[in-house]
């Protein structure tokens, strides 16, 4: 079972193993015709010369400019276009952050992994189901410390290291930056936990494409309804569209990843992820009102995104 999910499959832009001069050709094809990149998702790494990379740069410098991101906190912005099979934005990809409630998902597939292993030891019984619901869809933390103490039961017993311990030895090439270290403490206070919008991108590409145990399951969970920074309150964004996703939210952390299935002409759908993060160095002194501002700079990168496939599709 662990080699059935080691790469999944994966573009060659998502693995991170790029063959020998595929760089030196990537550039000279961009240097061509960007045309040529479209559905060669070996060549679909995103870069400053890309349309949508280029704007969302422009766009986060006026956030800044407005003081919604701050001088010192860091982003990572991530696109992928199921459709064409490209990478349209591509910033700090690679670069582990705070994952806050984000891990959550990962969470759940840790248990899922345990449950579709062949021994027949881990249930996915109905008391379960709803632990998951509670953990993704109200984020409840009591729900996801329960979730991690039961993959730590079926591992080892060791605590939430064992969550990592099992994600990273099924799917080794999804779970790169990926540091599960601790529960969630009493009052939410999560910042030792990590994952880069890589990983998030990889796990989203393979859980779309049922290359996870439990795939469907585990996407109804997080289409369950629940505010997003995604598509929730974006004027360009239609309610027709569905999102599967995850918030993260701390004194030094904001953000969402997910799916977003935008609905085209003749009832064609189109599914692209987004995966939007802000980080600060240390905690904010007024929590609220700067996780409003960070979820607004996060919504208004994902309007543009929007309103490009918008018009790359056709959407509504």
């Amino acid at each position: 079972m662990i080699e059935k999910y080691r790469l999944l499959d994966l573009p060659p832009f998502e693995t991170g193993l790029e063959q020998p001069g595929r760089r030196q050709l990537l550039a000279a094809l961009v240097s061509c015709t960007a045309g040529l990149l479209i559905g060669a998702p070996g060549f679909a790494r995103a870069n400053s010369g890309t349309s949508l990379q280029g704007r969302v740069s422009d766009l986060e410098r006026k956030l800044r400019a407005r003081g919604l991101i701050g001088a010192n906190e860091k982003t990572s912005w991530s696109v992928y276009d199921f459709t064409t099979r490209t990478k349209l934005v591509s910033i700090n990809e690679d670069a582990p952050r705070q994952a806050a409630s984000m891990i959550k998902p990962f969470v759940a597939q840790a248990f899922f992994f345990q449950a579709d292993d062949g021994k027949g030891k881990v249930a996915y019984t109905a008391d379960v189901r709803r632990s998951m619901e509670s953990m993704i869809r109200h984020s409840n933390n009591p729900a996801t410390n329960r979730i991690m103490d039961l993959v730590s039961r079926n591992a080892g017993g060791k605590g939430p290291g064992e969550v990592e311990r099992v994600l990273k030895s099924k799917a080794p090439g999804i779970f790169v930056q990926t540091r599960i270290v601790e529960r969630i403490p009493q009052g939410g206070r999560t910042y030792r936990n990590l994952a880069s919008a890589r990983d998030y991108s990889r796990f989203l590409y393979a859980l779309w494409n049922d290359r996870l145990p439990y795939a469907a399951e585990l996407r109804r969970i997080m289409s369950l309804p629940k505010r997003d920074r995604i598509a929730h309150s974006v004027d360009g964004i239609p309610s027709s569209v569905r999102v599967y996703h995850k918030t993260g939210s701390t004194a030094q952390l904001c953000g969402d990843m997910g799916i977003i299935q935008a609905p085209g002409p003749g009832g064609a759908t189109f599914p692209y992820t987004f995966i939007g993060i802000i980080e600060r160095p240390s905690r904010t002194t007024d929590y609220a009102s700067w996780i409003k501002r960070r979820g607004d700079a996060i919504r208004a990168v994902s309007e543009l995104v929007y309103l490009d496939q918008k018009q790359r599709h056709r959407l509504a």
